[in-house]
């Protein structure tokens, strides 16, 4: 069953929120790339967003970790390649937060 056309006022606010979507991700990856945003807060964000991001693309928005070692963690934790942040379960973010926890 095929869905109807989108009206133009509603593929522009689908359009509109994709890329405040896709800003706010960037923002982020940003923030966990240069510290001002630690793993603990945005596992624990209620934006939906950044809920929807892969954890391997937030794997990869740490500082020193690539493609490469963001690959080998998920395998190492036992996490999907396709997870999103909202579908982690309890253990696999403890697992996660254990693994960056601060050193000291």
């Amino acid at each position: 069953m095929a869905l109807p056309p989108l009206s133009p006022e509603q593929r522009q606010a689908a359009l509109d929120k994709a890329a405040a979507a896709r800003k706010e991700r960037a923002e982020v990856k940003d923030a966990l790339k240069h510290g001002r945003k630690s793993l603990h807060e945005v596992l624990a964000s209620n934006s939906e967003a950044i809920r929807k991001m892969t954890v391997r693309a937030l794997l990869e928005s740490l500082p020193d970790i690539g493609k490469i070692r963001a690959q080998k963690l998920i395998a190492e934790l036992g996490i999907s390649d396709s997870r999103r942040i909202q579908g982690l379960g309890i253990q696999q973010r403890e697992r996660l937060l254990e693994r960056f926890a601060p050193k000291g």
